[in-house]
């Protein structure tokens, strides 16, 4: 039980750690929400080219996972295993690494669009 709770524990603090610091980024500077989310995505990239990233998700799991960060560790690491295979594998390790996330988005996506009405907010 204590196990779990801890498991909890760093994978909040992690991810929280993460929004916080983009909760910074947004209130100290001028970018637009698309630029921080390519920064935060560039950054997963870049940490897992050195091989940094994937310490924080041994140690966080879904803290460090969640995140769009972690988007970018996956297509970062999906690609570095496909190298292995060529410079093929190397184009599509990325895309089929993240091929479950992408397709859920998708397809949940679509079903609340279909279930849900949508509103526009009153000015």
């Amino acid at each position: 039980m204590l196990e779990i709770f801890l498991s909890f524990l760093k994978a909040f603090l992690v991810g929280g750690l993460i929004c916080a610091i983009a909760q910074i980024i947004i209130n100290l500077t001028k970018l637009t929400a698309g630029k921080i989310l390519v920064i935060f995505l560039l950054t997963g990239v870049i940490l897992q080219a050195f091989g940094v990233y994937e310490l924080l998700v041994d140690f966080a799991g879904a803290g460090a996972t969640v995140p769009i960060s972690g988007f970018g560790y996956l297509l970062a690491d999906g690609a570095i295993n496909g190298a292995k295979s060529g410079i093929l594998g190397a184009i599509t390790g990325g895309l089929s690494s993240a091929t479950a996330g992408v397709s859920s988005a998708i397809i949940f996506g679509f079903l609340i669009a279909v279930i849900f009405k949508p509103k526009s907010k009153p000015n």
